[in-house]
């Protein structure tokens, strides 16, 4: 089977039991960070490790960063070793439902070179709703070599975001449409947006039913969005450069592809008070 964007519980059913694949549990509470692991230990599918967002999927906090930084390339490659996953192990990531956190990994993944990687589309919610089986029991794994190999200018730093609109990118906040707006802010301490972002709320990429909707519905609805921009002007952004990649992994999903992500996103963006910000639709 090849993997790249997304997978369905049957097709990844038929895989469970092959020595090279792998399936990462990455469920996760922003509000609760002990909650996702603490519903993979009550109950996961069988062989998944667990990926802990703020432990494994993330580096280390400062006075600068967003509450989510990328982990360091050198780290992040130890601990996929450590999973027992090489440079030619299949992955197959889930959340709970809407892939959110799944995405997150996906992107990370991809970024340090490997291509055979998928989310589970509906996630643990929909493997249940199959009747799939699920397991108690933590795996061991047998440690490998995991040797990255990353992907340059897939990234964007705040300082390189004024340049970049100047020359006709596009910044897309994957943020609630009352966050972007500035409403709301259930999490970060200042409300609103990128001066000249767009908003394209995940959410859009889904179904009544949590899962993705079809490619051509999604490609549709962001070549609205964007306009006269190739997709690789496109510079995705949230609250902390995770559900942006959920955008990144729609549009690929979509034939869109070459957008890139802003990771330190909006709570990295409002650390320097000297940043514009801006509210509303504009």
């Amino acid at each position: 089977m090849d993997l790249h964007i997304l997978i369905d519980s049957k097709q990844a059913a038929e895989v469970i039991d092959q020595a090279d694949y792998c399936f990462i549990d990455c469920r996760f509470n922003l509000a609760n960070p002990d909650e996702g692991m603490q519903q993979y230990q009550q109950s996961h599918i069988p062989g998944a490790i667990y990926a802990h967002l703020d432990r494994d999927l993330s580096g280390p906090l400062s006075n600068h960063t967003g509450r989510h930084p990328l982990p360091h390339i050198e780290s992040l490659s130890k601990t996929l070793s450590n999973w027992g996953i090489t440079n030619q192990t299949s992955v197959i990531i889930y959340d709970q439902s809407n892939g959110m956190f799944a995405s997150r990994l996906w992107w990370l993944l991809r970024w340090l070179g490997h291509s055979k990687v998928a989310v589970l589309d509906g996630g643990f919610a929909e493997w249940q709703k199959q009747g799939r089986a699920v397991a108690t029991d933590i795996p061991t794994v047998e440690a490998s070599t995991f040797v990255p190999q990353p992907q340059t200018g897939w990234i964007c730093s705040a300082d390189e975001i004024p340049a970049l609109q100047q020359q006709d990118n596009l910044l897309l906040d994957a943020r609630a449409a009352e966050r972007y707006r500035g409403e709301v802010e259930p999490i970060d301490p200042i409300a609103g947006h990128i001066p000249g972002a767009l908003n394209y709320p995940l959410t859009d990429n889904l179904d009544e039913n949590g899962l993705f909707k079809t490619a051509d519905t999604i490609r549709q609805q962001f070549v609205r969005i964007i306009n006269n921009h190739h997709s690789e002007q496109v510079y995705h952004y949230c609250g902390s450069g995770v559900s942006a990649c959920h955008n990144i992994l729609a549009m690929e999903y979509a034939g869109l592809h070459g957008s890139k992500l802003y990771p330190g996103s909006w709570s990295e963006w409002i650390r320097d008070v000297a940043r514009p910000i801006a509210t509303g639709n504009e």
